[in-house]
């Protein structure tokens, strides 16, 4: 191929320092030039961009040529030869994997050869190229890879079960390297029928048929007809059926009522005990009402915890449930009346996996769990040389809930300020690491893949750039025992600088999130558009911190953000909901190319949020979940009439979609860290979470229109 005698080496220090330099220039200045790639280098690298995404294999090898010495060469040539991989021979790989050493577009490359390979079952060449693989990040990969492990020694070996075991539970869709491993360590006995069920059961919950399906092909090739008929209907799959007597039918059944119950608690209960319950085992029993106490437990506002804990309450042996299970029959338990019921959240949590049970979420909650279930401290009288003295003995559980709250106790997401404030703290600002010395900043600044990222996110090629970065800080090299690692928290923090220096706001963010032992807030919380932010907030009467806490997590500051369903900008507004927002604000003249200009998405986004603030009572936490999942989810999940009010951590922790779970809680953690930054105060968690009801009849409902 031509391009193989045109193409240069990868990055030199020499060319990282140019680009750095151009990266310094204003954000309008670098659209156009750049490291003397120019605008039709660029231009050019993003036509191949879109050919890539085509799949126009003819067009990529007709500009491949052209891109020779532009910045992002290396991705040129990896679209290029990822649209042929197929066809390529093992020598071009090769050939391309020597050209850009080091770099991620060879990493990435590698990872997609080596699943070729596993398709292929060409075990030699993966095995010869796998100890190369760095990233070490794709499942998949890892799966051939210990399936390969496997064929060179078939005895039986728990640690290589295990890994196949939790990286094919975790893939919710179907895939060949795990499916592949898992087919072959059944029938060499170190995986169990019974993991292979497991696998079925978790992805007929998630509706995932295709994975469901790949599970009972290994098992129970028979049948796979009743799978799909369950499918189609599993209501009226169980309705044709009355008899479960072997071990499959009994599965199949079980996956029915799994089926069921995501859609119809009750019908599943009933018929689990009314016709199926005789006939499963203990364990399939345990696992169903699992299910349908889970699902139950979802319907926040509209089924009550304490009939979510009913349907638990069937279980006889808690370890037959997974760790999600049990989450959800703790947070049941947590809302089940107007106080939680604490014996059995801490219960539940026991229960867990020692992994779950480590989550911040589950240890502040079992550090409460025990709190509040501790019997009282008790005097004590010792009996010293200088006479008597009277001590107070600490029960148990009470130390080691406080074992737990110390252990945790940080400003760095919420459960975490939570137990501070357990622990009498409030949230303040961590003193600022020690400055960034001239060699940790000129590291980062000849750094061929940051200076790489950097480059594609300017140009428009923000998911790229965003995984080269990633790649850059976090699996470019492997640690002494071999295992992928990334930048010690030096160079995490020159790296966030880089950024934040270049106004790349989500890599300056998240970068520096990653560092355990130094808290850069000025790089975590940045305060970008100050000016216009703060004074738009108070003008309709908004804390600034609560909309720098929201932007926070909408965009990073990203002000080109789009989201999968359309939301756009730094508060990433829906078109409709933009255009309501500014009849109902007064905005005169708006037009929805207006949205991604910064102070008409910020004037639109605040007045939205004002409008959900008020519609909520002045519930930040309630507000926050209307932003992200629309105004009417809320409003059910406050309850009707006579639900309990709760603690507002209690009912952002029942909040049923994983997503709006998290932006709840994260908005309101960096609200917190926000406020200490704006006001040079103290904060609390607390005060800003207040409790969630059911709103009081007897006063008009407003804006209950909202979109």
């Amino acid at each position: 191929m031509l391009y193989k005698k045109v193409f240069s080496p990868a990055f030199s220090a020499a060319a990282c320092a140019a680009l750095s330099l151009s990266l310094l220039a204003p954000a309008s200045a670098q659209n156009t030039s750049s490291a003397g790639n120019g605008s039709a280098g660029d231009n050019l690298i993003l036509d191949m961009h879109k050919a890539f995404r085509r799949g126009d294999k003819g067009r990529l090898a007709q500009m491949l040529p052209q891109a020779k010495g532009h910045a992002l060469e290396p991705w040129a040539a990896y679209w290029e030869l990822k649209a042929r991989l197929g066809e390529a021979s093992a020598q071009e790989v090769q050939d391309f994997l020597a050209r850009y050493p080091g770099t991620y577009q060879e990493d990435r490359l590698r990872n997609d050869w080596l699943l070729l390979l596993g398709q292929r079952r060409d075990w030699a060449a993966f095995a010869a190229e796998y100890p190369n693989y760095r990233m070490n990040d794709d499942r998949e990969v890892r799966c051939y890879a210990l399936l390969v492990e496997h064929l060179k020694n078939p005895a039986l070996d728990a640690r290589l079960s295990d890994e196949v075991r939790r990286n094919w539970f975790a893939q919710r869709d179907a895939d060949d390297g795990c499916t592949a491993a898992a087919d072959r360590l059944v029938g060499a006995q170190n995986l169990t029928p019974q993991d292979v069920w497991h696998k079925a059961r978790l992805a007929t919950e998630a509706n995932r048929p295709r994975a469901a399906a790949g599970a009972v092909q290994i098992i129970a090739p028979e049948a796979m007809d009743l799978l799909t008929e369950l499918n189609g209907s599993p209501i009226r799959f169980l309705a044709g059926k009355h008899l479960a007597l072997r071990k499959a039918r009994k599965e199949i059944i079980t996956l029915a009522l799994i089926k069921m119950a995501t859609t119809d608690v009750e019908g599943a209960a009933f018929q689990l005990e009314s016709k199926w319950a005789i006939q499963l085992s203990a364990e399939e029993r345990n696992w169903v009402w699992g299910v349908i106490g889970k699902q139950a437990a979802t319907r926040l506002g509209t089924v009550p915890g304490s009939d979510a804990l009913q349907y638990f309450a069937r279980v006889n042996n808690d370890s037959d449930l997974t760790d999600d299970m049990l989450a959800w029959k703790a947070r049941a338990a947590l809302r089940a009346g107007t106080q939680p019921q604490w014996p059995q959240v801490l219960a539940a949590i026991n229960a867990m996996s020692e992994e779950a049970r480590k989550d911040p979420t589950w240890s502040y909650w079992k550090a409460r769990a025990l709190l509040a279930t501790a019997p009282p401290d008790r005097p004590a009288v010792a009996s010293t040389p200088q006479g008597v003295t009277q001590t107070i003995s600490i029960a148990p559980q009470r130390a080691e809930a406080l074992a737990l709250l110390q252990a945790m106790a940080s400003v760095r997401g919420f459960y975490e300020q939570l137990a501070l404030e357990e622990l009498g703290q409030k949230i303040t600002v961590p003193a600022q690491p020690a400055p960034l010395t001239a060699q940790e900043k000129e590291s980062a600044r000849l750094n061929p893949g940051l200076n790489r990222a950097a480059y594609a996110i300017t140009i428009g090629l923000r998911p790229e750039g965003v995984r080269e970065w990633n790649y850059s800080t976090n699996l470019h090299k492997r640690n002494g025992a071999g295992e992928r690692a990334g930048m010690g928290e030096r160079e995490l923090l020159a790296a966030a600088q880089f950024a934040c220096d270049r106004q790349i706001w989500d890599r300056c963010i998240n970068t520096s999130e990653r560092t355990r032992t130094e808290t850069d807030f000025d790089q975590r919380f940045p305060v970008p558009f100050r000016e216009a932010v703060v004074k738009r907030s108070r003008e309709v009467g908004l804390d600034p911190a609560y909309v720098y806490g929201l932007i926070r997590q909408e965009s990073r500051f990203i002000m080109d953000a789009r989201s999968g369903p359309g939301a756009s900008g730094l508060m990433q507004i829906m078109p409709a909901t933009a255009r309501e927002t500014a009849r109902r604000i007064g905005l005169a003249g708006f037009t929805p190319d207006q949205i991604n200009d910064r102070d008409t998405n910020i004037t639109i986004g605040t007045g939205y949020l004002k409008l959900a603030l008020d519609a909520f009572e002045g519930s930040l936490p309630m507000a926050a979940a209307a932003y992200n999942a629309g105004p009417g989810r809320p409003r059910v999940w406050r309850g009707q009439p006579g639900s309990p009010v709760l603690d507002a951590a209690i009912w952002a922790e029942n909040v049923p979609f994983g997503e709006t779970r998290d932006y709840v809680k994260k908005v309101l953690s960096n609200t917190t860290n926000y406020a200490a930054i704006l006001t040079g105060q103290p904060q609390s968690l607390k005060a800003r979470l207040g409790m969630v009801g059911p709103r009081d009849a007897s006063l008009p409902e407003v804006n209950k229109d909202l979109p």
